[in-house]
This record gives C-alpha cells, sequence and structure tokens, in this order.
C-alpha cells in the first residue's frame, strides 16, 4: 500500500471472512474499540496511562480513496433505466478501513445471483457513461459458482496497494454473480492505449494465478455490438 513518506505496509490476508446472511454485501461496520481486524495493527491494553496511549494504531493511508458500490438484483428488476438501481456503499482511504469493511462483507460466493459488487476509485462511477470510464474498456475472467471469492480479494488488495504498472488506466473492479459463473473484471480508463492494456491483463493473470486466456472489451463496442463484441487485445 502506499504510504506517504513511509515505506507501504504489506496487506495480507490471513483467513476468510464469516458475515451474516443477508442481501447486502456489507453486513456491519465496526466503531471504533472494537476488536482489531485482519489486517488492521492491533492497540495495546491499558487505563490511559502514557504506555496505552502510545500503542494507538496508526493509521496507514492509501494511495487512492476507494468507493464501493452496490447494484441489487432485486431492485434492477424495477428499474427502467440501466445503472438507477447503483447505490454507493462505503468510501475507503486507510488500510484499517478497508479491512473493517472486508470482514463484515459477504464474498461474492454468497451473494444472490444478479449482484452486482464493484470498487472504484472515488469519484469515478461504474457507468460507460461516467467521463473517466467513457473511452475504456475491461478485462474480464471468468470463475465456476462460487470460485471466486479469493481471486476477488487478490483483485482488490492489488488494486488499492498500486501493484500494477499502469495503476493510473485503472478505474476499479466488478464482480458480477450469475446463475452458472462469476465474472470479475477491471475497468480502464484508454482503450486506444494498447500497451498499457495488455500489461495490465498480463499482471493481473500473474497476481490470480489465472491460466486460461482472457480478453479486452472496449465499452463502446459492448454499447453497439453487446454480447457480440469481440475481444480488441487478450492476454
Amino acid at each position: 500500500m502506499a504510504v506517504e513518506d513511509t515505506p507501504k505496509p504489506v496487506v495480507v490476508p490471513t483467513e476468510e471472512a464469516n458475515p451474516n446472511p443477508t442481501d447486502h454485501p456489507i453486513d456491519r461496520y465496526h466503531e471504533e474499540g472494537d476488536d482489531a481486524e485482519e489486517g488492521e495493527i492491533a492497540g495495546g491494553e491499558g487505563d490511559g496511562d502514557e504506555s496505552s496511549k502510545s500503542a494507538v494504531p496508526q493509521s496507514h493511508p492509501l494511495e487512492h480513496s476507494w468507493t464501493f458500490w452496490f447494484d441489487n438484483p432485486s431492485v434492477k428488476l424495477k428499474q427502467t433505466t440501466w445503472g438507477s438501481s447503483l447505490r454507493s456503499v462505503f468510501t475507503f482511504s486507510t488500510v484499517e478501513e478497508f479491512w473493517s469493511l472486508y470482514n463484515n462483507m459477504k464474498g461474492p460466493s454468497k451473494l444472490v445471483s444478479g449482484a452486482d459488487f464493484y470498487c472504484f476509485k472515488h469519484n469515478i462511477e461504474p457507468k460507460w457513461e461516467d467521463p473517466i470510464c467513457a473511452n475504456g474498456g475491461k478485462w474480464t475472467m471468468n470463475f465456476p459458482k462460487e470460485k471466486s471469492d479469493k481471486p476477488w480479494l487478490y483483485t482488490l488488495l492489488a488494486l488499492i496497494g498500486e501493484q500494477f504498472d499502469h495503476g493510473d488506466e485503472i478505474c476499479g473492479a466488478v464482480v458480477n454473480v450469475r446463475g452458472k459463473q462469476e465474472r470479475i473484471s477491471i475497468w480502464t480508463k484508454n482503450a486506444s492505449n494498447e500497451a498499457a492494456q495488455v500489461s495490465i491483463g498480463r499482471q493481473w493473470k500473474e497476481i490470480i494465478d489465472y491460466n486460461n486466456s482472457i480478453g479486452f472489451i472496449i465499452h463502446e463496442d459492448a454499447k453497439k455490438l453487446d454480447r457480440g463484441a469481440k475481444s480488441a487485445y487478450t492476454a
């Protein structure tokens, strides 16, 4: 993770989250004073003396703030305009905030079919119409049902930890939960920058240890051709 004037903190998942079964991907958010979460630096115990004050965990800022978005399938069915059911959930800007959210969040395998869960850089909406996304495209990986939880986590860690050489080209990522499979996509800004797009696709495959070929679809092609759109690049 990027921290101003300090080395990047290493954020390593130690165990899977175990959220309660609800329709929303985030079940609860721990208030200050709760137990330390996965990935956090635990503070010391004490009665308010100097030793306990010095043990207060330090905040580790990320290079960018990120926002989780959720598109609930039960709401989508009632909407006539695409994207009108999309809702921002929470914006985080530190390592500690990310883990507090993630540890109380459903993985893709626990979301209902038809759900879309996004993590995008703050102030970028996960829509083709967003000015920053408009000229971009997306890389997509496909997974069998209930097999995308770890790839989704490792994708999130790679994004917020700035692990891509062309990270400035990245808008965010989305996991789409469907009846027979789960898809994870990384959205980018400038589809015409072939070198950057191919670099992102190859690095992503290495991070996830994904062996199948993946394709990059330009948003403009997807709008015009829908499922008939062909991959502009492959990795």
